[in-house]
């Protein structure tokens, strides 16, 4: 298990110190971004009422880089998706996604993984919990300008960028999401099931 550092949180009005292996992050829903809790291999973490699908995409351009965006709330790089809405398939969802937090247009090729690991529940404000079902896919820039430049979205994203496979040991992420690049960059041909 990876531990994670316990930094300050500002949360409703006061400064208190993060547990370990809870992380907050931020949801966007429509212009508003809501806080909730991640739990992540927490033996103390509140059990999941349903499933939560989510869809990410790792995005691979001629050069052969992977594009991350980083979140405003916890700083952490990763792949750029996020939640399935209602009347969209986990395609839809992840190309809306890519382009929201990115500025990146996308083309999927391919399934890269199915990530289902129980311990990674999420707490949204109204109490109710989440066990994370992340579908990963493999994508290009669908444009003839394949190497179009990333833009943070300013909502969910504070930087978009073209990472080389090399640098992404050096980027902060989040253990589960590290887990999803690594299986994306060092097997491609290969799709994960956790």
């Amino acid at each position: 298990m990876l531990r994670v550092s316990a930094p300050l949180v500002y949360i409703r009005g006061r400064t208190a110190p993060r547990r370990q292996w809870v992380i907050a992050t931020l949801v966007a829903r429509g212009d508003t971004v809501v806080r909730l809790r991640e739990y992540y291999q927490d033996p103390n973490a509140p059990r999941a009422d349903d499933v939560l699908p989510a869809a990410f995409a790792a995005v691979r351009n001629v050069a052969g880089e992977v594009l991350l965006v980083r979140r405003i709330d916890d700083g952490y790089w990763e792949l750029p998706g996020g939640r399935l809405e209602v009347g969209e398939s986990a395609a839809q969802a992840v190309i809306r996604e890519v382009a929201e937090e990115s500025g990146v247009v996308i083309a999927l090729v391919g399934i890269s993984g199915v990530y289902s690991d129980p311990t990674h529940v999420l707490l949204d404000p109204d109490g109710t919990v989440h066990q994370q079902l992340a579908l990963c896919f493999h994508a290009i820039p669908s444009t003839s300008k394949d190497l179009q430049q990333p833009r943070p979205d300013g909502i969910e994203t504070q930087e978009a960028a073209w990472c080389a496979p090399a640098a992404l040991v050096n980027l902060a992420m989040h253990p589960a999401m590290r887990m999803r690049v690594h299986d994306a960059v060092t097997a491609p041909n290969q799709p994960h099931f956790e």
